[in-house]
């Protein structure tokens, strides 16, 4: 369970970056999160309400924004999403195939007081 040691490392980094914005409480962490993470957002949120309890991120809110997979086709110059991971390009048919997103995990912003 992944999910675990990326909660503990979402604490980290905010309650690290706390004092530089003169906070001592946050409301909520957006993150962004691509789909290809294999990440599990409930597994996810589960880990960081456990590891954040009694601690400066008691009751923040975890707020994901999931990013689509999507594909640039090196033949013949499409952009499309995938919508049934992992078969070729919708437009021509062919794989090969450069992954531009869908890969993230990124904490966008948090906010506080």
């Amino acid at each position: 369970m992944h999910e675990l040691s990326i909660a503990q490392s979402i604490i980290k980094i905010v309650t690290q970056d706390m004092p530089k914005h003169n906070l001592t409480k946050v409301d909520s962490i957006t993150l962004r999160i691509g789909e290809i993470t294999q990440i599990m957002p409930d597994a996810l949120l589960f880990g960081f309400e456990c590891l954040s309890k009694d601690t400066s991120l008691d009751g923040t809110k975890l707020i994901i924004e999931t990013v689509p997979v999507k594909g640039h086709c090196k033949t013949c110059g499409q952009d499309f999403v995938f919508e049934d991971w992992p078969h070729g390009c919708p437009e021509c048919g062919q794989t090969d195939i450069r992954i531009i997103s869908g890969r993230e995990l990124e904490i966008v912003e948090f906010e506080g007081s």
